[in-house]
């Protein structure tokens, strides 16, 4: 009853989440955009993903393009900017507010150390809003994750660890995922963060049976002690670029 339970949340939360394709005008501006960043044509394809999430606003492809796309460009402010004004206009929307924090982790690399802190907090609330607007998966795995990038100092791995339980135990009430190795990995890497190395290698070593072929996983494995907590914390390095692309996750979704 509990994994019934848990399945049915899930299905609802999914069919309300904005991965699927837009209305014909949305639609029409997104394939504008696609058409002009194939040719390297930022300002008209940013334009057209702007009018295409005017339409749509939370659409979660259209959102993660258009991220992608200023990534690329390098106009970090202009998407902060563009997504708060959403967000005055749809509040309730779980996905912007998502990709409000994620438009703030996008630019982590490109800030100094202060203002990384300050767009890491930031990020951190609205992936809170969208826990507490629509507490799916994505948003469960995505807070989960962010509080791992705060030095232990912090002490919030803890919280970390407990948001990637419940994104497991939401992925475990449904079908398989590919994209669902990726809370195997983060909850491991929470795990050792905490210290609790045992722990941690139990987590991996589940998620490499659900996921053989795994390269994340592999190398975890592959070391002991020091090594893998070193190989942890690089990754945790707020000067790399994290991988905020949801494309696995929206085109899995139009299969």
């Amino acid at each position: 009853m509990k994994s019934a339970r848990y399945f049915c949340i899930f299905t609802l939360i999914l069919a309300t989440s904005g991965w699927c394709a837009g209305s014909p005008a949305a639609e029409s501006e997104f394939a504008q955009a696609i058409s002009a960043l194939q040719s390297n044509d930022y300002a008209n394809a940013l334009h057209h993903l702007e009018l295409a999430l005017a339409n749509d606003p939370d659409n979660l492809r259209y959102a993660s393009e258009y991220r992608q796309a200023i990534i690329r460009s390098k106009e970090f402010d202009r998407s902060i900017n563009y997504f708060a004004k959403l967000l005055a206009d749809h509040p309730n929307s779980a996905n912007l507010h998502l990709n409000y924090g994620f438009a703030h982790v996008d630019k982590i690399p490109a800030a100094g150390s202060i203002t990384q802190v300050l767009l890491a907090n930031t990020a951190l609330g609205e992936f809170s809003k969208a826990v507490e607007l629509q507490p799916s998966w994505l948003a469960y795995y995505t807070r989960g994750a962010s509080y791992l990038f705060w030095p232990k100092v912090f002490n919030r791995s803890p919280l970390g660890v407990a948001d990637l339980e419940r994104a497991l135990r939401i992925q475990q009430a449904g079908p398989k995922k590919p994209y669902y190795v990726r809370t195997y990995v983060a909850l491991g890497d929470g795990y050792c963060k905490m210290d609790q190395m045992e722990r941690a290698r139990s987590v991996w070593q589940e998620g490499l049976r659900q996921f053989p072929e795994n390269a994340e996983l592999k190398s975890r494995l592959s070391l002991h002690g020091d090594q893998v907590v070193t190989l942890i914390e690089n990754n945790f390095d707020p000067n790399k670029r994290v991988n905020t692309d949801l494309r696995e996750i929206w085109s899995e979704r139009q299969e």
